[in-house]
């Protein structure tokens, strides 16, 4: 694992990482809003026209007609649509991540199996000692 861990710092450079970690928050953030206000709209729909950003537990026990008014009363809440829709957006995250790395180990491994051309001084050679066996 360290030797792993050695190659990694090796191969990429640190301008390399911090341009991949700037663009995965960007691409998380598109994510979470696509989530959130493209997939969970319709899924509410079908769910007997659920708003997800209206489902929460007050921890005073107290009625609220919805969030605005228990944000403005100040009141402890579990707001379990956004561990829902945070959930969501990272299983979907993750998949477009395992994709995106299954796709470009895949052209790695095909770049790996090229044989480099050999010099043609080497190819002389070899000619040579071919004929030189028979």
């Amino acid at each position: 694992m360290l030797q792993d861990f050695k190659k990694f710092l090796i191969k990429w450079n640190a301008v390399d990482m911090a341009v991949w970690f700037i663009f995965g928050a960007a691409f998380a953030t598109f994510i979470k809003s696509f989530i959130a206000n493209i997939i969970m709209p319709p899924i509410g729909l079908l769910m007997w026209k659920v708003d997800f950003s209206e489902l929460f537990i007050p921890l005073d026990w107290k009625q609220y007609p919805n969030l605005k008014a228990l944000e403005e009363a100040w009141a402890p809440a579990i707001k379990y649509w956004v561990v829902i829709t945070d959930f969501i957006s990272f299983v979907t995250l993750g998949l477009i991540i395992f994709l995106l790395v299954r796709a470009i180990t895949k052209m790695q491994k095909k770049e790996e199996k090229k044989p480099a051309p050999k010099p043609a001084d080497i190819q002389l050679l070899e000619e040579i000692r071919d004929l030189l066996k028979k």
